[in-house]
């Protein structure tokens, strides 16, 4: 993109007040000539109040002309299509001086519109005036930490930036169009972030800024970035489930966990692999509306639930996209308020925006028999996005999973160092009578969330859709005569997909990859997607299977004090 800057046309005085500590703005210097605007009255031959009185007389005195003339015609019976050529002449002035006010209303209009942006417009264009001579890119000061002024120019920032940075500083450029401005994503990056290190006077050390493609996020992960965090990514595995080998990614901080979950499927890998079974596979949506009475309300219940409307209303639904498949609607009514939840399938993408087109192409068409129908919200928390609830604990959002396996007697001893009645009776008091004793809702296991979140990061999932789909339940049950161990993860609600969001940035997409379910199948539209859910659901029974050992084991602070607690000498590290 051709960028240009330059010089400012009014001057310094006029710009915004600081949100530095001594009130002034950082700008320009004043010695700069400013250079005129163009305004589009230049155009004109004659100065522009002697061009407005003269149309204006000109439209006023044919107006007049031309009444009189007509009503004269009229008083005489004389048909008003016979024209004179003064008629003629004053129907043309009439016509010409009313283009003219027209143009000139419109003009001033336009004008008054380019003025106002003309101030953000300038910082796009560099090279000053033929006549000006070039002045130095002014220094802002930095309010520090101390509360001294530093007026030490970040060296990153370019002679070029500095303007642009001083206009974003005192809210002359908004921060937010510096990507579509710039057409450059890591220069508007580091422009900002040089911004917001001169507003908060913090350095923002630590925090990188190079190694990411920030084209890469536009309009789709992250807005107004300023850098980015790092997090480390460690391998369990290999995970057996269902006849492969997984090598399951894990971006966290929290020490101990990768390596219980190594543990975990270490025991699963052991014991002849785990297997799991998807028994839904649906997004929902669920929009609120408001009908004059409560009658009414069930009347559109009736209607969106008789077996009938069902095919006419998929086919609305469907519109939305070729892999979005209507396969329920599940209506709720509280006073004259009707909630209906939309489930559908999605192919290979986790479906938010999928099923939320979808349910919009229904509200548009319902309007039509149902006009009193006054649509409050696309979203009515009857979904349930990104909250704990009953419903999707009942009836499941995103992929249902069940995973489950048998852990043979001599690697419970081995491998988990614990044995098979301590593991049963320990999930039967933790994990049901305790989360029951909790009142937990979905929360019957050890740390689904641990897992669950540590592979949505790494794979470039929603982490907030993490507090659904750790919605858990963990059964454990002695088989083969009391010898071994049969443990299950029964999950509702694991929202995940391999196309769209974050799965398309290069560190997720290689996770994703190193899985074998980056992007979307070809052969099976949302064969990716369910074989993710079953990676998570397998990771988790090797989590659960870990941690509930350590515990039955009293092997958990233990553990933590070995992998959780650093035992380098800090202060010389620091130096």
């Amino acid at each position: 993109m051709d960028v240009r800057r330059r010089l400012p046309s009014r001057p310094p005085s006029a710009a915004g007040p600081s949100p530095f500590r001594d009130g002034g703005a950082c700008r320009p210097p004043s010695s700069s000539p400013a250079v005129p605007r163009v305004q589009a009255s230049d155009a004109l031959p004659l100065p522009i109040r002697h061009t407005n009185l003269l149309f204006s007389a000109l439209f006023v005195g044919s107006l007049v002309f031309l009444m009189r003339r007509w009503r004269e015609k009229v008083r005489c019976s004389t048909p008003l299509h016979l024209l004179g050529l003064s008629e003629i002449l004053a129907i043309v002035g009439l016509i010409a001086s009313l283009i003219y006010l027209l143009s000139f209303f419109g003009i001033a209009f336009v004008q008054s519109i380019v003025s106002s942006h003309d101030e953000e417009d300038d910082f796009l264009l560099s090279g000053a005036a033929p006549d000006s001579a070039p002045s130095p890119a002014p220094i802002c000061p930095l309010l520090c930490t101390d509360g001294t002024i530093s007026s030490q120019r970040n060296p990153e920032v370019t002679a070029d930036d500095e303007e642009i940075v001083s206009s974003v500083v005192s809210g002359k450029i908004p921060s937010y169009v510096l990507e579509s401005r710039l057409g450059d994503c890591r220069r508007a990056a580091g422009i900002r972030r040089e911004a917001l290190r001169r507003i908060t006077g913090r350095t923002l050390e630590g925090l990188p800024l190079d190694g990411l493609d920030y084209a890469s996020i536009l309009g789709q992960c992250c807005e107004l970035p300023v850098g980015y965090v790092q997090l480390p990514v460690g391998i369990a595995g290999p995970l057996v489930l269902d006849g492969r080998e997984y090598h399951v990614p894990m971006a966290t901080t929290e020490g101990c966990l990768v390596a219980s979950a190594n543990r975990g499927c270490k025991a699963i890998a052991e014991s002849g692999g785990a297997t799991s079974v998807v028994l839904r596979d649906g997004m929902t949506r669920a929009p609120v509306v408001r009908l004059p009475t409560a009658r009414r309300a069930a009347e559109l219940k009736a209607f969106l639930e008789d077996p009938n409307n069902f095919e006419t209303i998929a086919l609305v639904f469907n519109r939305s996209s070729r892999f979005a498949k209507l396969q329920g609607i599940h209506c709720a009514l509280a006073g004259r308020n009707l909630y209906m939840r939309f489930s559908c399938s999605t192919g290979d993408a986790m479906g938010m925006n999928m099923v939320s087109k979808g349910v919009q192409n229904v509200l548009d068409y319902l309007q039509n028999d149902f006009e009193d129908m006054d649509a409050i919200s696309l979203s009515s928390n009857f979904c349930s996005d990104k909250k704990p609830a009953a419903v999707n604990w009942i009836e499941g959002r995103g992929k249902s999973v069940v995973c489950e396996a048998i852990i043979k007697e001599e690697v419970v001893r081995k491998v988990l160092k614990t044995n098979v009645p301590a593991l049963v009776e320990l999930n039967m008091i933790k994990n049901l009578a305790g989360s029951a004793i909790a009142g937990s809702l979905g929360g019957f296991n050890a740390h689904a969330s641990n897992i669950v979140s540590a592979i949505y990061i790494a794979t470039g999932q929603d982490p907030a859709q993490n507090v659904e789909s750790s919605h858990c339940i963990t059964m454990m049950e002695a088989v083969n005569d009391g010898k071994d161990l049969h443990i299950s993860v029964t999950m509702p609600s694991i929202e995940v997909g391999t196309v769209g969001g974050g799965t398309q940035l290069a560190s997720q997409a290689a996770c994703l990859d190193l899985l074998g379910v980056k992007g979307a199948s070809l052969e099976s539209p949302g064969a990716n997607a369910r074989r993710l859910a079953t990676v998570v659901a397998g990771a988790v029974l090797a989590g659960e299977l870990s941690l509930l050992s350590a515990l039955a084991a009293g092997q958990l602070v233990k553990s933590h004090m070995k992998y959780n607690r650093s035992s380098k000498d800090l202060s010389k590290a620091a130096c």
